[in-house]
């Protein structure tokens, strides 16, 4: 059963490697950064995975593995104790660039993930709130607020 499992790790590593990548840079806004995370992650989910007591877990436990190391990350470079909701982002009065994931920066840590996970991922609404231990009623309320507040950034000032 270890071996079984430690291989689908193994594999989803490899397969969403992309989609750790962008969790782990949309915390550290540093692509060197965010590499070093999931290698981070990957070497705890190789390392830990024998924890893991049903295959189905898994993909949500390696979700949730990328948002702790990057957090430990961002305590480690504050030199001080950083919870999800002390990370602050500075707010972007208009959407000027291409890049999503500057966008997105204009969102709290929490409400970034969601939107990322919702739409960037795929992921349904009570996989998110598994993964980030949240109610779904919590997730829904903050992902209609994060969309509420790209809509404003979005929609051009009326003249």
């Amino acid at each position: 059963m270890k071996q079984k499992i430690e291989q689908e790790a193994e594999r989803m590593l490899l397969k969403k490697y992309e989609s750790y990548y962008r969790l782990a840079y949309s915390y550290v806004k540093n692509q060197q950064d965010a590499l070093d995370i999931v290698q981070e992650s990957a070497y705890r989910v190789i390392k830990e995975c024998n924890k893991i007591r049903e295959e189905t877990y898994l993909s949500t436990w390696i979700y949730r593995i990328v948002i702790n190391t990057s957090i430990d990350f961002l305590r480690k470079q504050k030199g001080e104790r950083v919870s999800l909701d002390q990370v602050e982002i500075p707010w972007v009065d208009r959407y000027e660039e291409n890049d999503y994931l500057e966008l997105l920066s204009s969102l709290e840590d929490n409400d970034r993930v969601i939107v990322i996970l919702k739409y960037i991922e795929e992921w349904k609404l009570d996989e998110i709130a598994e993964i980030l231990e949240m109610n779904v009623n919590t997730v829904k309320a903050r992902l209609y607020r994060a969309l509420k507040k790209l809509k404003i950034v979005l929609e051009p000032e009326a003249t």
